[in-house]
């Protein structure tokens, strides 16, 4: 393989630079309460590499020092599983940083999970949520028997809390995962 620099010169690349970095995206871990066939990191009930707390507290310290950073991104497996999630979300936001949860949804309805609403809108969380399709035979089939309707009462949770409504600072986005080699729809 050639130098990168140099491809950039063969190619007429003008020079790349650097920018500050502004998001601190973190995979926390692997576990997930689904096993999606469009997972880019195999995450699944069976992964147990899970963020530990001192890396947890690294994490924090790096938020402390920099000067750049305006948000954290959570997100590996479902990362609201993760014992650590918490405690970053909190100390995130004790820095006055953004915090964004990727959540699949079906999370919200995870035993031990009943509050999980409740914490997000306390911190006002920003919830990036991923639905594969607007369809259910779509979801079900790339995520599971039943994941669409458990989706859907998720996002219930969420819209009832206030997120995705206007004037609440709640913000809600919504991903679409597309179930093949294919770009989703406009």
């Amino acid at each position: 393989m050639p130098n990168f620099y140099t491809k950039l010169n063969e190619t007429k690349v003008s020079r790349i630079s650097r920018k500050e970095a502004k998001i601190f995206q973190l995979n926390i871990g692997l576990y997930c309460n689904q096993a999606c066939s469009h997972c880019h990191v195999e995450s699944s009930p069976k992964r147990t590499e899970m963020m530990d707390r001192e890396t947890a507290e690294r994490c924090v310290e790096l938020m402390k020092t920099s000067d750049t950073i305006t948000t954290v991104d959570l997100t590996g497996g479902a990362p609201e599983l993760n014992s650590q999630f918490r405690y970053l979300v909190e100390q995130a936001r004790l820095l006055g940083l953004e915090v964004i949860d990727r959540c699949n949804l079906t999370v919200l309805e995870e035993p031990g999970e009943e509050d999980l609403v409740d914490f997000l809108v306390k911190h006002e969380v920003r919830v990036v949520a991923s639905l594969p399709c607007y369809t259910a035979d779509n979801v079900d089939q790339q995520r599971g028997s039943g994941v669409f309707g458990r989706s859907i009462r998720g996002l219930q949770k969420l819209n009832a809390a206030g997120y995705g409504k206007s004037g609440t600072g709640l913000h809600l986005d919504l991903v679409y995962n597309p179930n093949g080699l294919f770009l989703s729809p406009p």
